[in-house]
Order: C-alpha cells, then structure tokens, then sequence
C-alpha cells in the first residue's frame, strides 16, 4: 500500500501548493503530477496483475518495476554528482552578483558567520552584518569574535568563520533526503521485480507445480 499512499500524498500536496503559485511557478510542478499519478498507476496496475494472475498483466508490471529500478539509480547518481559539484561551487563563489551579496547579508546575522570562506570576501568594506555580538543572544558554540582585519572599514569584532559550512551543511541535508528517496524507491522496484518474476514463474508452472501464488496486493 506505500505507492498508493505516497501517491495520495503527492496529489495533496500539489493540489494545496497549486492554488498558492503563480502560473509560471505552477507550470514546474508538471513532472510531479506526472510522477505521482504514474506511481499510483503502477501500483495499480500491480494489484489487478496479482489479483487476476494474468501473464500479461505480471509482465507489463515487471516491466514497469524494471524501467523504474533504473531510472531511481540514475536519478541516485545524478544528485551525488551534483552533491559534489554544488560544494565546489560553494567553494569557487564570489561576492561579485549583487543578488548573492544580498542574501549573504541576510544569512551572516542569523548563521553568525562573516563571508563565504571568511572576512576577506568582502575586501576593504566589510558590512555590518558580519557584526560578532557574542554577548547579546544566543550564539553557536563553534562562533568565535575576531578583530576586523586591518585596512578595512566596518565592525571592529567580526565573526571569526566563513559561512559555507553553515550553507554546505544545509543544503547537505536536502541531499541527504533526495538520495535516500531515490535509492530507497529503488531497492523497493528491485523488490517488486523479483516477487512479480518468482509470480510469473509459478502462475506458468503446470496445475500442480506452482505451489502457493504470493498475494501482492499490499506491494
């Protein structure tokens, strides 16, 4: 039943999602209505292929369960290559776009961090964001004030490191969870595969020889 439920799931979420985005925002979400209609298609189809013990139909199902085994590791290898190449990117970036200064600003008061790799980032004018209140509020234990390096203009005490791992690490997370999605999806493809095979094999064994048809009616 966890494809139909994910499935549901999916549908809900798109339909609350959908009446809160612009039309160009909403045009993105197509993959996923494609995505969760087509797991709860399959499933679906999983069930009727059990219930009726058609060759047809437990083929046409193996045949799914194996197209999407495939696609979920390619989907796998896909976002631990761009696990990878988002950390060097991180690593490699400037504070040349003025969007990108922006959204740092913001991020150095609430992460307590100063620069991408550190102070120097911002050359001669460091911002008053990069401000160390180590005595005010709450701080991460691994925050630490600095002087401002000399020949620069700004907050006397700043945060001693950069903000990439706080940014690293968050978006680690978000990784995290897609390659957990996409390998788990898989090793239950893989499984579908195998028990709608070991099916296949007895519903064409001679009356007799099958032995005990397995139910999948909960896959």
């Amino acid at each position: 039943m966890c494809p139909q439920i994910l499935g549901c799931v999916l549908i809900y979420g798109l339909l609350k999602s959908s009446a809160q985005l612009s039309a160009f925002e909403s045009s993105g979400l197509g993959r996923v209505w494609v995505f969760a209609i087509g797991v709860i298609g399959v499933s679906w189809l999983g069930i009727y292929a059990a219930w009726s013990e058609k060759t047809l139909f437990l083929k046409i199902f193996a045949g799914f369960m194996g197209f999407g085994m495939v696609i979920m590791l390619i989907f796998g290898i896909v976002v631990v290559v761009e696990k990878k190449q988002t950390k060097n990117s991180i690593d490699s970036a400037d504070l040349e776009s003025e969007k990108l200064r922006t959204e740092l600003n913001k991020l150095q008061e609430v992460a307590q961090c100063c620069g991408i790799s550190g102070a120097s980032d911002w050359g001669d004018n460091i911002p008053q964001s990069c401000e160390c209140n180590k005595q005010y509020g709450y701080s991460f234990p691994s925050s630490s004030c600095v002087d401002k390096p000399q020949g620069t203009t700004g907050p006397n005490k700043i945060w001693g490191q950069g903000c990439k791992d706080f940014i690293f690490s968050s978006i680690n997370l978000l990784f995290k969870i897609a390659m957990g999605l996409c390998f788990g999806f898989a090793v239950t493809a893989l499984l579908g595969l195998l028990i709608t095979l070991l099916m296949i094999h007895q519903v064409n064994q001679p009356d007799g020889m099958g032995g005990t048809i397995i139910a999948m009616r909960d896959y």
